[in-house]
């Protein structure tokens, strides 16, 4: 979130704003460092809330903003159909591999442990399915010998900041 604000500001995704940041954790980092930067912010609680509840509420929130583009940061659950098909072919994700290799959690220990020589993050549109959805742009980011999952985790999340902002300018222009 805070890599596409700094592209935003630096011109690298002209015409565009994030209009809001929403969370459902009120204790979410991305809220604390939204707020500090100026943002608008919202907590939409999951707890209490059925799934399908909770999501109305999100896509109500974004509509009454008139969103043209919802950018999924460290969202870690899978959309429902009906908040898809609230935003069909508007809604980005990043994962930190080369789709469709390594979806869901751990990609980076995924990778690492599949002995790949190189992995590196993807820009897809997001459906129903976990990580899947077409594929906007990849970047490779090489496996040493000597990677953790520190080190790579973190040479693929310096791309993964490039490379959302430079999708995010592309949908956008198109």
């Amino acid at each position: 979130m805070l890599a596409l604000q700094d592209a935003i500001r630096v011109g690298r995704i002209p015409n565009a704003e994030i209009a809001v940041v929403i969370s459902d954790k009120a204790d979410a980092a991305g809220i604390a460092l939204a707020r500090e930067r100026g943002l608008e912010t919202l907590v939409i609680e999951r707890k209490g809330h059925k799934r399908e509840e909770h999501e109305q509420e999100i896509i109500a929130a974004l509509r009454e903003r008139r969103i043209d583009l919802v950018c999924l940061a460290g969202y870690m659950r899978l959309l429902s159909p009906c908040f898809v098909e609230a935003f069909k072919s508007r809604i980005l994700n990043i994962h930190p591999s080369l789709l469709p290799s390594f979806p869901g959690l751990d990609a980076q220990r995924q990778a690492l442990e599949h002995g790949v020589k190189f992995t590196g993050c993807t820009v897809h549109f997001v459906d129903e399915t976990l990580d899947g959805g077409p594929i906007v742009a990849q970047r490779v980011v090489p496996v040493f010998e000597d990677d953790t999952i520190e080190t790579l985790s973190a040479r693929i999340l310096e791309q993964e900041h490039q490379l959302y902002a430079e999708a995010v300018a592309k949908i956008l222009s198109a």
